[in-house]
């Protein structure tokens, strides 16, 4: 028996995809604590998974680069969102360590001052990240900005001037980390893709193939556990069975970023198709005013049913929404405002299972367009949701854990 604890970023698209990889380790003998947002502390105890929420100060410090006028704006908030949370994180955590005393810690990719206390403390770790990694690779271009990729030269020279000016642009913020890590007593990191692949014996990254890009150099601390899509369960909507014509479903993010533009480009979109746009607006405050016939919108709307039933699911891009609807078949309109969204609407439109349309160019016209072409990608969208399905199995994850067995029965390997 094992003791886990995974120290989770306070978003509920980080810890919904874990709940069935906790359930298998709970199966397989082991304990697992959780420390997370405390809004889904009384769900995870009825599912009879032991969690405390993370303190109220990092709760409070809220990610708020959708304040922001600029991508490159957006990019340093985010960071700045990051750093100060890490310094709030490594007490939390320890504290959370003497009240638990585990023999395996969890940490999210995004909890750098969490990772870096869990270093520190000489404890086999892991990280974990539902979401892809900004995990840099001869490949690919230079992660972030959700550049296609190219193998020829104009392609190479891109590359190396975009990795240049990215690298300019992370060099204040990296040395902000490792003068939090140095104090802590572990060694700095030359850039994030070090932090991720090269500090824990093992980075868990839920994605899989064919969505996720394949590489030829993915470090051999890195695991693609696959996709993992898990909601409360819920009844279907009472008014989901009167829809008799094609379901658009409109996804805003469930943290709060300036996407509610989204919707009302969406309801003026397809007010004259036939078809039922159902919006989700989420944590987007907006004010659509009176609603066509054909359209409802709710706050939250328990996706699964809703998406099975869809026939395009329009999103920007979060992978929880995107990976719920591939599992079930259905093509995306990814339009990314940020965060990871535009390396995950490349991904949609490098697989060929829906269109990218960048925020920026969003208008009815070519939403609708978008949308025409998204339908018409039902079939590959199946194939792909299929390998992913095959993919998808909390197995994956409880073995990919279970592997740090030989550090904690030898405890002169390498943590």
């Amino acid at each position: 028996m094992t003791r886990f604890l995974f120290y989770l970023s306070p978003q509920t698209g980080h810890l919904f995809p874990h709940v069935p990889a906790w359930q298998e380790l709970i199966h397989r003998g082991h304990e697992v604590s959780v420390r997370c947002q405390p809004q889904h502390i009384p769900l995870l105890a009825e599912l009879g998974i032991a969690a405390e929420p993370v303190a109220p100060a990092i709760i409070a410090r809220e990610q708020d680069d959708w304040k922001a006028r600029t991508p490159i704006e957006a990019f340093e908030r985010s960071m700045r969102t990051f750093l100060d949370r890490a310094r709030l994180e490594i007490d939390d955590l320890r504290g959370s360590l003497a009240k638990t005393t585990p023999d395996v810690v969890v940490v999210d990719g995004l909890c750098w001052g969490a990772a870096a206390a869990a270093e520190a403390s000489g404890l086999p770790w892991a990280w974990t990240a539902p979401y892809p990694l900004a995990i840099e690779s001869k490949d690919l271009p230079p992660p972030g900005l959700g550049l296609a990729p190219r193998s020829d030269v104009i392609g190479a020279l891109r590359d190396a001037a975009v990795g240049a000016v990215t690298r300019r642009f992370y060099r204040p913020f990296l040395a902000e980390l490792n003068e939090l890590r140095t104090g802590l007593g572990v060694s700095a990191v030359a850039d994030l893709t070090e932090m991720w692949t090269t500090r824990a014996p093992l980075t868990m990254i839920w994605v899989a193939e064919p969505l996720e890009y394949p590489r030829s150099d993915w470090p051999s601390t890195v695991s693609l556990v696959g996709p993992s899509v898990w909601s409360p369960p819920t009844p279907e909507p009472g008014w989901l069975a009167a829809v008799d014509v094609p379901l658009i479903l409109v996804s805003c993010s469930t943290e709060r970023q300036a996407d509610g533009r989204l919707a009302t480009v969406a309801l003026e979109a397809l007010a004259d198709r036939d078809v039922f746009i159902v919006i989700t607006t989420g944590a987007a405050d907006i004010e659509l005013g009176p609603l066509p016939r054909n359209a409802r919108v709710e706050r939250f709307v328990p996706h699964g049913p809703v998406i099975r039933r869809a026939a395009c699911v329009i999103c920007p891009g979060g992978m929880g929404t995107v990976h719920a609807a591939l599992l079930a078949g259905v093509p995306l309109c990814a339009v990314p405002f940020g965060r990871d969204q535009p390396e995950v609407a490349r991904r949609i439109e490098r697989a060929g299972v829906g269109v990218r349309l960048p925020a920026g160019r969003l208008n009815a016209k070519r939403l609708r367009r978008a949308v025409d072409n998204a339908l018409g990608m039902r079939r590959r969208a199946a194939d792909v949701g299929r390998q992913l399905t095959h993919a998808s199995n909390p197995a994956n994850a409880a073995d990919a854990l279970e592997s740090l067995q030989p550090i904690l029965d030898d405890p002169s390997l390498p943590v």
